[in-house]
């Protein structure tokens, strides 16, 4: 089975370059902004994968952050509950603030802009998935909702829509849900494994601002404030804004997976961890570190280091 992936959110490949690429580069308002609102609906997903870890018992299979392509269309799917006889299907929202509803749109009450409507949105993801399953051989029913994770959220006028969850009817949702006694089997198994293999990694509309190796400030970021550290001995690094504390060790490691990540045509060779870290003097430290904990292939000049 190839879907415990998925059991539990993950960052889009978007967000995890946008987040490393922001101490390291000086990102423009737009790519700020878009690493900001990624965060955000990443943070929304957690709350909402918290809220389930902790109340819901019943018998499913959750999956978290699925991409797919049916008809040319790309559509994604924050989160979804396959159960013995239903699958559910969430929108998560994590947005705060004042909105109202008119004439079916929806408005913010601070400046009045018109945002779009998010259960026209729902009902295509849900259209497109449905029919997705279908290809697959499956016919199950499902139940769509968007769920607002951000107790600062507030809509006016609310429409009667049973597919909207506020953050006050959350708990009372959870355990709608655990009234799902059915037992799954390994057909809903299957069917987990086959979306998780149908799973496409990166977006056709993923936009990340243009970088080289070469304009790359190169250094160790701090894991607690994402600073550049400066202080070390021998053994551990300390962030002189924030006070965190890492192994040497565990930062290289770190900063390896950073490297592959940003640039994965690259090898991983002693010299170049050692200039991408930066304020580790020892070479013979780094090459101690990538003997450790991965796995060294060829020789000499084409010596280099993959992960185990």
């Amino acid at each position: 089975m190839t879907f415990p992936l998925f059991s539990s959110p993950h960052s889009s490949l978007e967000l995890q370059l946008l987040s490393l690429l922001r101490t390291r580069i000086n990102l423009s308002d737009k790519y700020r902004m878009s690493y900001e609102n990624l965060k955000k609906g990443f943070d929304g997903e957690w709350k909402l994968f918290k809220l389930l870890e902790k109340g819901l018992y019943a018998d499913c299979i959750p999956l978290f952050g699925l991409r797919f392509e049916f008809n040319q269309t790309e559509f994604q799917i924050d989160s979804l509950l396959i159960f013995q006889g239903k699958i559910y299907l969430f929108e998560v929202k994590n947005f705060g603030g004042d909105y109202y509803v008119k004439e079916d749109k929806w408005y913010t009450v601070a400046s009045g802009i018109e945002i779009r409507n998010p259960l026209h949105q729902l009902k295509r993801c849900e259209l497109l998935f449905r029919q997705f399953l279908q290809q697959l051989g499956y016919n199950i029913q499902i139940e769509s909702y968007i769920v607002y994770v951000n107790s600062e959220f507030f809509l006016y006028q609310a429409p009667f829509n049973q597919s909207l969850v506020f953050p006050n009817q959350l708990m009372r949702f959870v355990k709608k849900l655990n009234n799902n006694t059915g037992k799954i089997s390994r057909k809903h198994k299957n069917l987990a494994n086959q979306l998780a293999q149908r799973h496409i990694p990166r977006s056709s509309h993923e936009r990340l601002p243009e970088y080289t190796y070469e304009n790359l400030e190169k250094g160790i970021v701090c894991n607690g404030c994402h600073e550049f550290l400066t202080n070390l001995n021998q053994t551990s690094l300390r962030c002189i804004n924030c006070g965190n504390k890492e192994l040497v060790d565990h930062a290289v490691i770190r900063s390896v997976k950073e490297f592959h990540t940003l640039f994965p045509d690259r090898r991983i060779t002693t010299t170049a961890i050692h200039e991408w870290c930066k304020i580790i003097e020892s070479k013979k430290t780094i090459r101690r570190i990538l003997k450790k904990n991965f796995t060294l292939v060829g020789s000499n000049r084409n010596a280099h280091f993959v992960f185990k």
